[in-house]
């Protein structure tokens, strides 16, 4: 079975490590342990008898909760299957550009969609270096490319003569891999500057209300702003498929003509509905995020080999002295634990893994897994300077 390029896949970790899926400690998915919710349990049960019905194919009634939870006319909100399927759609208004410029390392469907839509890509770093110690990253410039070429902006040396205006910005903000949070005033510049800017908001949840920096809050002014947000991680409900785009009605209702008629399923919108409501378990996430992140942070701090770099969300991205491809295959066989491999992101590969943040007993038994391999004999790649 292919190693696959997406975390979660526990059919092929079962596989390797000869056990039934269930028997995985999934830490490649970065899913909140904490749900479903129970209140998305039980709109889903509700509305079992209505599968036998079309969706509604506005959906108007999930639309205006997204409104009211966004403080936002329901004109400018589309829901879809999971953030992937409008991530494909406004690939197409990309490739209508020059160029699009991406930040990197980059989520890999990012790639794909700009590959299927034939779109030109120009590729920006963001330093790996820069910020290990800190989770809010202040200003753009600081962490990437130094060599810019835009006045007070973070674009590398390979756009430099370049216009701007006839191109597209794709960023992810909090980023992923490295977890890092971009400072809503280091973005705004960009919405002068490019044609069309995409932020992928998909792990702003994870982020308190107070310490948040969605973009949201200006797009009505912004004709140029997509933002793109999920409800599978926070709420933990990634087989449903739900995702959302937030952009002027305009490139909204151009969109729904290009699609499916139904994208989203009953089910799926009614869960959604419900766990939008749920003020509780959305406060149980934020009291519970920040302590049992700082628990496997100091964990994984403290293993030789290995540093973890400051996350404001629910994942942090680890280097590591030793192979982490062996690292992972080791700890799928002797102790069922899946960890992601960076494989899939260039710039990172083999010295890098990404985790997400579980309850404090499944991170423990992490950080004494990884303990136990580092004081292990097996041949792990050191790098020994030979």
């Amino acid at each position: 079975m292919r190693q696959p390029a997406h975390g979660g896949n526990l059919a092929w970790a079962a596989a390797l490590a000869g056990c039934p899926p269930d028997a995985i400690l999934d830490f490649s998915a970065s899913i909140s342990p904490l749900g479903p919710p129970n209140s998305a349990i039980a709109a889903i049960v509700s509305q079992i008898g209505n599968i036998k019905h079309y969706p509604d194919s506005n959906y108007s009634e999930l639309r205006l909760a997204l409104s009211h939870f966004h403080q936002l006319p329901y004109e400018w909100i589309l829901p879809g299957n999971g953030s992937a399927e409008l991530l494909t759609l406004i690939g197409k208004e990309l490739a209508q550009l020059a160029a699009t410029i991406l930040i990197t390392p980059a989520f890999g469907d990012y790639y794909r969609t700009l590959a299927g839509c034939k779109a030109k890509v120009l590729e920006c770093p963001l330093s790996l270096v820069i910020g290990q110690e800190s989770s809010v990253i202040s200003a753009l410039s600081l962490v990437l490319d130094k060599d810019r070429s835009l006045s007070q902006g973070f674009l590398g040396s390979e756009l430099r003569g370049q216009k701007t205006k006839d191109k597209g910005l794709l960023l992810n903000n909090p980023h992923n891999p490295t977890g890092k949070l971009f400072s809503r005033d280091s973005i705004l510049p960009y919405l002068e500057q490019f044609a069309l800017v995409v932020v992928d908001e998909a792990f702003m949840d994870f982020v308190p209300p107070n310490e948040e920096q969605s973009l949201i809050g200006v797009v009505q002014e912004y004709t140029n702003l997509v933002i793109l947000r999920s409800l599978t991680k926070f709420y933990s409900l990634p087989g449903l498929r739900l995702g959302y785009a937030i952009a002027h009605p305009d490139y909204l209702a151009k969109w729904q003509l290009w699609r499916d008629p139904w994208p989203v399923n009953t089910l799926a919108a009614a869960a959604a509905i419900a766990a939008l409501q749920d003020r509780e378990f959305q406060q149980q996430t934020w009291a519970w995020l920040p302590p049992a992140r700082n628990q496997l942070f100091q964990g994984l701090g403290q293993i030789p080999g290995l540093q973890p770099q400051a996350s404001a969300v629910n994942f942090l991205l680890v280097e590591s002295q030793k192979s982490t491809s062996l690292l992972q295959q080791e700890l799928l066989k002797h102790y069922q634990i899946l960890i992601r491999d960076c494989l899939s992101f260039k710039e990172l590969g083999d010295r890098f893994f990404r985790v997400a943040v579980r309850e404090e007993s499944d991170n423990q038994h992490l950080l004494t897994a990884l303990n136990e391999q580092e004081l292990g004999t097996r041949d792990w790649g050191l790098d020994t300077g030979d």
